[in-house]
This record gives structure tokens, C-alpha cells and sequence, in this order.
């Protein structure tokens, strides 16, 4: 099974690229490939920029969710709502393909450094996402991400762990 996982952020330093990262090595060490949307560089999306053509790295992040046989995303929320990077890549996309996530398999996740960890912009993306072809095998917040993880040894909460643990459960079953 080929994964894809990416964080919903243009962020450098992307908690939500590293939580992706970290779902996606629990799930297979060996068949996932983490983007980084930084590769995608995008002009701001309007009719009239749509007029004069796609661009290439539109059809670049297509090919990649294509490739996938399952597609982790982890979002990063501002202001309530998609970082603006992600919901201009999300636009050209969608023109480009409508149904960019057809019959793939989604995780989709959220974290933030506050206690919320990106509620409703995931909740945003779960009722969104259908909508472009994928379904939604799963879904976790992770709050407080400083305070509850840390990329190189794990968990630093055993109740979110032990609620981790049993997501993880449920996504392998789903996918046998």
C-alpha cells in the first residue's frame, strides 16, 4: 500500500507535516512518502490565472495523490479555517481534478499548540473531502502538540496515547 501524508501548512517547520509523518511511519515504515507543500508553490488562484493555464506543479500534486493508495493529511488551522497556502493549492487542485481524492482512502487529522488542536478546520475538511471523491477511514485531533508529542519520542500523554493506540487499531482494521 503506497501512502501519501502531508500537513496542510507551507510552515517550515509544520507540526501538522510532522504529525502526518508520524500517523503515516505507524501505519507502514516502508510505503509512505511525506510532501512537502513548499514544493508546491502556487500564484494566487483567480479565474483569470486559471484562464491562462494550470500550473505545473498542480498536475505535480495531482500525480502524487494518484499515486496513492491512502492519503494522510494533517491541518493546520488559522483563523478557524485552512491556512491560506493549502486552500490556494486546494483550489487549483480541484479545478484541475474535482474529485482529486477518488476512490482513495483518507486519514484526516489536526493539531495546533492550543487545546483545540485545529477542531474546526477538521471538521471543515470532514464534511469537505467527500465531496472530491475520498473516503474518510479516519479522523484525530491531537491538542496541545508541544505539550502532548514530541516527533522523536512519541506521546508524552498516555491518555491521548492509549486513545492514539486505538484509532491506529480501528485504521488497520479498516484497511485489511
Amino acid at each position: 500500500m503506497k501512502i501519501i501524508a502531508f500537513g496542510a501548512s507551507y510552515s517550515i517547520d509544520s507540526i501538522n507535516r510532522e504529525w502526518a509523518r508520524y500517523v503515516a511511519s505507524r501505519i507502514s515504515k516502508d510505503s509512505s512518502e511525506v510532501l512537502d507543500l513548499n514544493d508546491y508553490d502556487l500564484p494566487v488562484y483567480t479565474v483569470e490565472r486559471q484562464k491562462k493555464g494550470i500550473p505545473d506543479a498542480v498536475g505535480s500534486f495531482i500525480s502524487k495523490l494518484n499515486s496513492a493508495d491512502l492519503v494522510i493529511i494533517s491541518f493546520a488551522e488559522y483563523n478557524g479555517s485552512y491556512t491560506a497556502g493549502f486552500k490556494n493549492l486546494f483550489d487549483w487542485a480541484s479545478v484541475h481534478t474535482l474529485k482529486m481524492f477518488a476512490e482513495k482512502k483518507l486519514i484526516l487529522l489536526s493539531t495546533a499548540p492550543g487545546e483545540r488542536g485545529g477542531q474546526t478546520v477538521l471538521n471543515t475538511a470532514i464534511d469537505r473531502f467527500p465531496r472530491h471523491g475520498g473516503e474518510i477511514i479516519g479522523s484525530m485531533i491531537l491538542p496541545s502538540y508541544k505539550k502532548n508529542f514530541d516527533p522523536q519520542i512519541g506521546f508524552k500523554n498516555d491518555q491521548i496515547e492509549d486513545h492514539f493506540e486505538s484509532f491506529l487499531k480501528q485504521i488497520l482494521i479498516s484497511l485489511d
